[in-house]
């Protein structure tokens, strides 16, 4: 019976590197010169901590970071900007969760989704990956494209498409 997987990942190593172009071009930007801007990436929690100095610099420096990481193929739906900055002393600091992983409320979206959309197709939550099964493989691409037209708000990578 063909099968795929419908999962949210983000690759750790390119948002490591999304990360160092972005301390990289930071550094080199007449605008940043000489200002307090740190840009730390926490690899277990999936989270970036920024500082800079002003508000303004922090919406700059946010934008920087998410070009770079869609750059290096992280989608900009990863980053949640949600929390808002905040001043400690004289720096402004705001933390970005990446989303990483299919939350449950996520994951029973896309499953209602898939069986409001009439297809002839099954779909399981297994932990962080909603599995959709089906009789022909011509619906499970079927499914696939009409997934791609939702606006869910976070990233979606296909994987195991098996016949």
């Amino acid at each position: 019976m063909p099968s795929f997987d419908i999962v949210s990942k983000v690759d750790a190593q390119a948002l490591d590197n999304a990360v160092n172009v972005t301390t990289k071009e930071i550094t080199n930007r007449f605008d940043f010169k000489g200002s307090h801007v740190k840009i730390d990436l926490q690899k277990k929690d999936f989270k970036i901590l920024i500082e800079t100095e002003d508000d303004m610099k922090m919406r700059q420096l946010i934008d920087v970071l998410i070009n770079r990481a869609h750059k290096q193929g992280i989608s900009p739906e990863a980053f949640d900007t949600s929390k808002e900055s905040y001043q400690s002393g004289k720096l402004t600091k705001q933390e970005i969760q990446v989303r990483n992983g299919l939350k449950q409320e996520d994951a029973k979206k896309i499953v209602k989704q898939i069986k409001d959309s009439g297809l002839k197709v099954q779909a399981s939550i297994n932990d962080d990956i909603v599995r959709v099964t089906g009789k022909k493989i011509d619906d499970l691409q079927l499914v696939i494209q009409a997934t791609k037209s939702w606006e869910l708000g976070i990233p979606l990578q296909f994987e195991n498409m098996r016949s």
